[in-house]
């Protein structure tokens, strides 16, 4: 009895929880190798961020020294702390410049999150997908051993096979989704930690600059 023979001849109501799961585990694996590329890429960049950001010693920010996804983040603490008052300390003005920052680096964070929660439902869903389906295949085998009076391998076997092929492609589906989410969030974690000491690390610089102009003004 091949993979094949089982889905043709599994009950309709089977068919359809193996073509849903089926349908979220190719959903699953296209999620995962597009965040490998995009999450790799991240981390690189952001582990650059943090390594300009403890270069800056000159008295101008070079904005070439930050990788494309780092510069808008950049780019929004230099714009704030142009508008500046002349009333704050420096704790204020700096804490408001890394805020720019640090709303700037949010909207980045959600963008590569993205589709994150799909993984989350595949992973909570599946198994219960593919319990449901094992239920009905085994009530059909029930069903089956009713209307022929007989307990045989042969009634049996069809509606057990097919129950344990719904509840094989639930676990295909969730263990993927699982490990992939909990790899995504490792990573967002690591590029947040990697952003929040470099908007630190700019802050202090842009207040620092800041404030040595206003003294010798």
């Amino acid at each position: 009895m091949s993979v094949k023979h089982m889905f043709l001849n599994a009950d309709p109501v089977v068919q359809v929880v193996i073509l849903i799961l089926l349908l979220a585990s190719l959903t699953t694996w296209l999620v995962i190798f597009e965040k490998i590329l995009v999450l790799r890429r991240a981390d690189r960049d952001f582990m650059l961020f943090k390594q300009a950001a403890a270069r800056q010693e000159d008295g101008l920010i070079n904005i070439t020294d930050f990788s494309e996804l780092a510069e808008p983040v950049v780019l929004a603490g230099i714009k704030e702390s142009s508008d500046a008052s002349g009333q704050e300390t420096r704790s204020e003005f700096r804490e408001r410049v890394e805020r720019s920052m640090r709303t700037e680096f949010a909207g980045l964070i959600d963008r590569l999150g993205k589709r994150t929660l799909l993984l989350a439902t595949v992973a909570s869903v599946s198994p219960f997908m593919g319990l449901f389906g094992t239920v009905w295949g085994i009530m059909n085998s029930f069903i089956g051993i009713a209307a022929s009076g007989e307990t045989t391998i042969a009634v049996v076997a069809p509606g057990i096979a097919e129950a344990l092929f719904a509840t094989a492609m639930g676990l295909a589906a969730a263990i993927p989704a699982v490990v992939a989410y909990n790899k995504i969030i490792g990573a967002l974690r690591k590029i947040t930690k990697e952003a929040l000491i470099a908007i630190s690390l700019i802050g202090n610089y842009l207040a620092r600059i800041h404030f040595c102009v206003d003294r010798r003004e």
